[in-house]
């Protein structure tokens, strides 16, 4: 019986070596490890799950027409890149304050990377940050359970609260987690409906990984899905949607690209003031965006949010008062 890890290595160092497409039957025949005894189908079964193992690695294989294969070059190794001594004190000191964050759930990943940046490197300056959420520690072990779950493509499954408080089981096929404003937020596909829905890790309770057959997907990611695509603004998930207009005060309108995040429309007004023009489902929320980046940061549009972002105003300002 060979070795699996050194098939893998002499897979791996042929494909690396071979410019052309190589077809399976060729492999088999290159003395890699695969047995010489070994029946057709076996032997396609234990070539997918090497296959599987280097794509697992960070090795990326193209498949022409003929279902021969080959390293693709530009998706597996990394171009050279040269960093200044203050670039790489930089990048070192945010990367070990993110490491000793409960919140950040790549911190074992991070500090791999910390120490490929090069042991003669200043040191990191010793500072901490915190994730702006309610429950840091929480979402990090949720946001990490599902980044285990992502990469070997496993059901979910957890409790979740809405925002009208309405609580049930889910379950998920997971396709991305992305962090916005201090959250981590899932997107996937809700078996029970066949939909496409982002979660709020914040709002997810007891958030497991269906542990039956480990090495076996459960799901298929789609080609087309882009987990920015589902990046919104906190205001803007929700059942009706609606058009909003926001104004950045002249002195504040150079904050409303960053703060936009890419989305909706920003006109610059005469007087040089920034009307932002975005797309939004959530009144209230929307109104509590607006109360957290301003001053300077109001909603025109609609009288709904208006009034809300009133209301909010007047309790900061009760409370302040007291």
């Amino acid at each position: 019986m060979s070795d699996p890890g050194e098939r893998l290595v002499n897979l791996a160092l042929f494909l690396a070596k071979t410019p052309r497409f190589v077809s399976a039957e060729e492999l088999r025949a290159e003395g890699l490890g695969y047995p010489d005894d070994q029946d057709d189908a076996a032997f396609l079964r234990m070539f997918e799950r090497d296959k599987e193992a280097l794509r697992a690695a960070g090795i990326a294989i193209e498949v022409d027409e003929y279902e021969a294969y080959r390293i693709d070059r530009a998706g597996t190794f990394a171009t050279a890149v040269t960093l200044s001594a203050e670039e790489t004190a930089t990048i070192r000191t945010a990367v070990a304050a993110l490491a000793t964050d409960e919140a950040f759930p790549f911190a074992e990943d991070l500090t791999i990377a910390l120490a490929k940046l090069g042991q003669g490197a200043p040191a990191p300056i010793a500072v901490a940050t915190a994730l702006a959420d309610e429950d840091p520690r929480a979402q990090g072990s949720s946001a990490a359970i599902a980044a285990e779950a992502i990469a070997a493509r496993k059901f979910l499954t957890f409790d979740y609260t809405n925002a009208r408080g309405e609580s049930r089981l889910h379950e998920v096929a997971p396709y991305g987690i992305f962090f916005r404003e201090g959250r981590w937020y899932l997107v996937g596909l809700d078996t029970s409906i066949g939909e496409i829905r982002v979660y709020a890790l914040k709002r997810a309770a007891r958030v497991r990984m269906n542990p039956l057959q480990p090495k076996t997907p459960d799901f298929e990611r789609p080609d087309w899905f882009a987990v920015a695509e589902y990046s919104l603004h906190p205001f803007q998930y929700g059942a009706e949607p609606f058009e909003a207009i926001v104004r950045f005060s002249a002195e504040d309108a150079w904050r409303a690209p960053r703060l936009s995040g890419g989305t909706g429309e920003i006109e610059v007004q005469p007087d040089g003031t920034a009307l932002w023009r975005v797309q939004a489902a959530d009144a209230r929320g929307l109104a509590a965006w607006c109360v957290e980046h301003g001053p300077g940061v109001v909603p025109l549009e609609p009288p709904g949010v208006v009034n809300t972002f009133r209301m909010g105003l007047q309790e900061v300002l009760a409370r302040h008062e007291r």
